[in-house]
């Protein structure tokens, strides 16, 4: 059959922050998935700013090129599933009476109002029914997600600019769950950190679903900022003295009726303590503020606390970030992997993408995930 007759065409996940974007296709044969294509590509600061785009005519352009560069297959489709940004996003699981599908939307958008800081005409709102993981009540999960059509109409406006029509566009929380949760179920809360360049955001998925977000300034720009003003190098300088040296701890155990760790810190971790301070604190207050607020009937008794972390985004790659946090944290923290629902176990990388460079992939192929599984 031509393609354009075809009811499902292909797409590829595109995802676009405020300093890089990435490109990721994958492909269904006898039923195991595969990496297709991919490809990424800088963007200059000022064209994007907190998720919002400033200059759309820049970024049309590196789209543009962006396309013409992926590795591996050439883009033979113009659909595309994008992100959208999570700092501009709102996400809320609520609880719905049980209503027929057109009653149940009304009914949603109605109840959207004493959710979303914003009016809802101000608005683009969508909502999936959640799947209780336990215990069927007498009423619904909704997850409702909404963002300002201020935010999302210079995405959509920069996406057709490039030639490319919006099969779907989807929160990053989203695409991050649905590649890191293995079948994307949970039976305990975990928390996902994706540790960007700009910004780190925090995800915390029970059952089938993400049940809150947010996101803080704390970045892997801001610890590459720290050592330049700490050892007095530039910018380059100290982003190769953090990927070479990373929080720099060497481990020796001491036997004093027990085995301990003592710790010698190098002047790259020095530098770091500040930013690590605040990313500790900020993970705490985030983490207590779901322990405190979370209870629901549909996921398992005793499931409120979050039971382990799970590290993507670039900044991830940091070394000894993961014991770092597990230590201060007293949570399991280890780095997420993006193939999960891809690739067979125990496979965590293809030759042509390391795992360490995959976790930049995540929301990336989070989204070309969303679409393979459509078809």
């Amino acid at each position: 059959m031509l393609e354009f007759l075809n009811l499902k065409p292909e797409a590829f996940g595109l995802d676009i922050s405020d300093l890089s974007l990435k490109i990721a296709k994958l492909k269904k044969k006898k039923g195991i998935l595969s990496m297709a294509s991919f490809g990424e590509a800088k963007i200059p600061p000022g064209i994007i700013e907190e998720g919002e785009i400033k200059d759309k005519k820049s970024l049309v352009e590196i789209i543009k090129e962006s396309l013409k560069k992926v590795k591996g297959a050439k883009l033979k489709t113009n659909y595309v599933v994008a992100s959208l940004p999570e700092e501009k996003a709102f996400l809320q699981v609520i609880q719905m009476p049980i209503l027929k599908e057109e009653e149940l939307k009304r009914a949603v958008y109605f109840e959207a109002e004493n959710y979303i800081p914003l009016p809802v005409a101000e608005v683009y709102l969508d909502f999936q029914q959640v799947q209780p993981l336990y215990n069927h009540l007498d009423h619904l999960d909704i997850l409702i997600a909404a963002l300002s059509k201020k935010t999302i109409d210079p995405y959509m406006s920069c996406l057709k600019g490039a030639g490319l029509i919006p099969k779907a566009l989807e929160i990053e929380s989203l695409a991050i769950a649905r590649s890191l949760i293995k079948n994307e179920v949970s039976p305990f809360p975990v928390l996902l950190i994706d540790f960007g360049a700009t910004r780190t955001s925090f995800i915390i998925f029970s059952g089938y679903s993400p049940r809150f977000t947010s996101s803080i300034p704390v970045s892997s720009q801001k610890f590459t900022e720290a050592i330049s003003r700490d050892l007095g190098v530039d910018l380059i300088e100290a982003e190769k003295l953090k990927i070479k040296y990373g929080l720099g701890e060497k481990y020796r155990l001491k036997v004093e009726g027990e085995i301990k760790k003592e710790i010698e810190r190098g002047i790259i971790f020095e530098a770091l303590i500040p930013p690590l301070t605040d990313l500790i604190a900020q993970i705490k207050i985030h983490l207590s503020y779901y322990h405190t607020h979370a209870h629901h009937e549909h996921l398992l008794p005793n499931s409120k606390e979050v039971e382990k972390i799970f590290l993507c985004g670039g900044g991830a790659n940091l070394k000894g970030l993961t014991d770092f946090l597990s230590s201060e944290l007293k949570i399991p923290v280890e780095l997420g992997n993006p193939w999960i629902n891809i690739l067979p176990e125990p496979l965590k990388e293809l030759p042509e993408l390391s795992y360490e460079k995959s976790l930049s992939f995540t929301t990336a192929l989070g989204l070309a995930l969303r679409e393979i599984r459509d078809k």
